[in-house]
């Protein structure tokens, strides 16, 4: 039996990244980008957990299927903990990663306290909205220039010093071993068959109906892309 979870992002560079971390286990992803115009959801959490959940839930509720999301970002200690939960739109709310990176690069000018750290909130959600949580961190520090061209994100300013690199300079595997988003899943992964039960039999208990599509402004969501 294969199981379908939907991955709550249409941004490619976490579908490509979790699809990776993914590829073990007897699951097959689909991520927002398999349909139709979605109904958004508002990420108006005070936290990553908040955020996570938000969006697992709502896009479980939508699709009728399972639903795993993360919400996840920069803290900065020098920055009270910027920019947080605010970490994709840092710069704007359109904003590109070189823009957010540029921006925190200035913020942090002359700044000794360098330490900084990426956060994960893992949710997993069910369509009648019961889920589970995983959290990662993972420690480095804020270097005063970009170095790499790989990752994504704020990866080419925060050097991880196990590595003796920024994140934008290794590859994602090496990447995924010690990334606050490959931690998070490194918990999941050790209860995966615990959570695959789990999963089953909330979905069995809940028996969802199909979506009814009138509650959305838009009917034709649920038909999956033609590729």
């Amino acid at each position: 039996m294969i199981d379908i979870i939907v991955l709550a992002t249409g941004n490619k560079n976490k579908v490509e990244e979790f699809k990776q971390l993914f590829k073990d286990f007897p699951v097959e992803i689909k991520c927002l980008n398999d349909y139709r115009k979605l109904p958004p959801v508002i990420e108006d959490g005070a936290t990553f957990e908040e955020n996570a959940y938000k969006k697992a839930s709502h896009y479980a509720r939508v699709l009728g299927l399972p639903c795993l999301a993360d919400d996840s970002g920069l803290v900065v200690e020098a920055l009270d903990g910027r920019p947080g939960v605010y970490s994709a739109r840092y710069s704007g709310e359109d904003a590109r990663d070189w823009d957010n990176c540029e921006k925190l690069l200035r913020e942090m000018a002359g700044k000794d306290n360098r330490k900084a750290r990426f956060e994960c909130v893992l949710s997993l959600a069910t369509p009648g909205g019961p889920a589970l949580t995983w959290e990662g961190r993972c420690e480095g520090e804020i270097i005063t220039e970009r170095h790499g061209d790989a990752g994504f994100g704020y990866d080419p300013v925060f050097y991880y010093a196990p590595l003796g690199k920024t994140f934008a300079e290794v590859s994602m595997a090496e990447k995924n071993k010690v990334s606050h988003r490959g931690r998070a899943l490194a918990e999941m992964a050790a209860e995966f068959d615990k959570v695959l039960s789990w999963l089953r039999q909330r979905l069995q208990e809940e028996k969802p109906p199909k979506p009814d599509h009138k509650q959305f402004e838009h009917n034709d969501w649920s038909e999956e892309r033609m590729v």
